[in-house]
Order: C-alpha cells, then structure tokens, then sequence
C-alpha cells in the first residue's frame, strides 16, 4: 500500500493490442494495487475502459476517460474531472508516446516531425500545464514524465530522440519551477522493452515476425540479452511517485538493462 489514499491520473493508461502488457496498462494495475484511486486517460476510450476494468476486477478504484493530449481543452478536462471526483490529484504520469514514420532529418517529412514534437513533447506540456495549478494550489504533487533512452543515445529517429530530449530539459524546467510547491517531477528513460507498441509496431513496420524482432532487441541489451517488460517501467513509476522517493525530483532514470551505460 505504497500509495494509500493517493489520486493519480494515468495519461495512456490504454495500450496498442499485443501479446504482453503495455506500459501504461502495467503502471495502472500496480499503482491500484498499491492503493491509488486512478483517472485513466487515453485517446482509445475503449482501450482505457479495458484498463479500468482489469483494475476493478482486482478490487480497485478506476475510471477511464477519453482525451487527446493535442487539445489543450481535452487536458484540462480531464484535470477537472480528476480534481471533481477524488478532491485532489496526488500523481500525474505521462505515459504518452508515438515514433511511426520517423526517420533521419534529411528522409523525415514534415508532417511526422511536427505530429511526433507535437504528441510526445507538447502533448506532456499540456498535461502538466493543466495538471501544475491543482497541484500549486494543494501544496503537493508528483509528476512522472515516460521519455526514452533515446533521449541520450544516437538513433535513425531525429524526430522522436528530439521529443524525448525536450521531455527530459522539460521536466527538469517544470521540478526547479515548482519545488517549492511540494512539487516532484521526474523522468523514466526506458531503454528496449517487450511491449506491444514496440514489438507490434516493429513487426509491421519491417514485415518480419515478432520473435525475429524480439532475437534482435535482446542482443542490444547489456543485462542477460533480454529487454524489460511493462512491469520494469511500473516499478521505477511506482518508487518515483511514493513518498520513498520525497527527495527526488529532477532525476533523470533510465531503466534499460544498461544500455545506456554502453553507449556512454
């Protein structure tokens, strides 16, 4: 019960359909185990209904709502739904993140970069900005921003490595800003992970089975040849939104097998 009585709300709490468990989905069912009463937000409101009810089968308190994080209009919703429902909102998690179409600047067109900033880095921009004066006003909060590894390693994705990167300089912005609100921000970088966006997207996008993408993702990784799970991700969440961790904010955690300790 590492987070009796707290309110989070969950943006991307839905996941792409898979064989394994999604980030989100992962997060949701542990932070309602560990006693959160959670807002599941997604753009896919069936998908985000299919989170709440795993999570009300395990005996917790969920209810999902559906919400573009490219509409200003549809974050503050949800913020004032969270703050009408459970009073307050203890946890903000951004889970919110796409990469289709990306590629080197001199291939990427336009239209990709500009929806793949506009998602991944303002889409968490506006979450936080309507999220942060609830917050400010409680005197408490905690806010975890999900970038990538890609932050800080060289890919062929300049779009969505440039997104995490600004998610990251972002986040920090917001933890000096809001400090002395009682309020922590901080980012998980996950590295290679068996997720379904991940494998499912892979496999599509190169025409190959999921197993020849799951053999190659393995060899990447430090740490036993085997990439992470959903659960990985839960746990770090889990830690930086307990009060175990009231004296971090500003951090930035990978949780990635040690992959970004190879590159350096």
């Amino acid at each position: 019960m590492r987070l009796e009585d707290k309110v989070a709300i969950i943006v991307g709490a839905g996941q792409t359909p898979g064989e394994t468990l999604g980030n989100g989905r992962a997060t949701s069912l542990l932070f309602a185990r560990e006693g959160a009463k959670l807002l599941l937000v997604d753009k896919d409101k069936t998908s985000a209904e299919e989170t709440a009810s795993l999570v009300q089968s395990e005996g917790g308190t969920a209810e999902a709502v559906q919400a573009d994080v490219q509409s200003m209009d549809d974050c503050e919703r949800f913020a004032a739904r969270c703050k009408e429902r459970f009073g307050r909102i203890d946890i903000l998690h951004n889970n919110v993140g796409i990469g289709a179409g990306d590629a080197p600047v001199h291939k990427v067109n336009e239209e990709t970069w500009l929806r793949i900033l506009d998602v991944n880095l303002t889409g968490a921009y506006r979450s936080c900005h309507a999220d942060l004066p609830i917050m400010r006003e409680q005197g408490y909060g905690c806010i975890t921003n999900i970038s990538s590894v890609a932050a800080i390693c060289a890919t062929r994705t300049a779009a969505y490595r440039a997104s995490k990167a600004g998610m990251n300089a972002m986040s920090q912005d917001i933890a000096m800003s809001n400090a002395k609100y009682g309020i922590r921000v901080n980012v998980i970088m996950p590295g290679l992970m068996d997720t379904p966006m991940a494998i499912e997207g892979y496999a599509k996008a190169r025409g190959v089975s999921r197993e020849e993408v799951r053999e190659g993702r393995n060899k990447l990784v430090p740490l036993q040849k085997q990439m992470g799970t959903a659960w990985d991700v839960a746990y770090a969440a889990l830690y930086l939104s307990s009060d175990e961790a009231k004296f971090v904010t500003g951090a930035l955690l990978p949780v990635d097998g040690g992959q970004s300790a190879k590159v350096g």
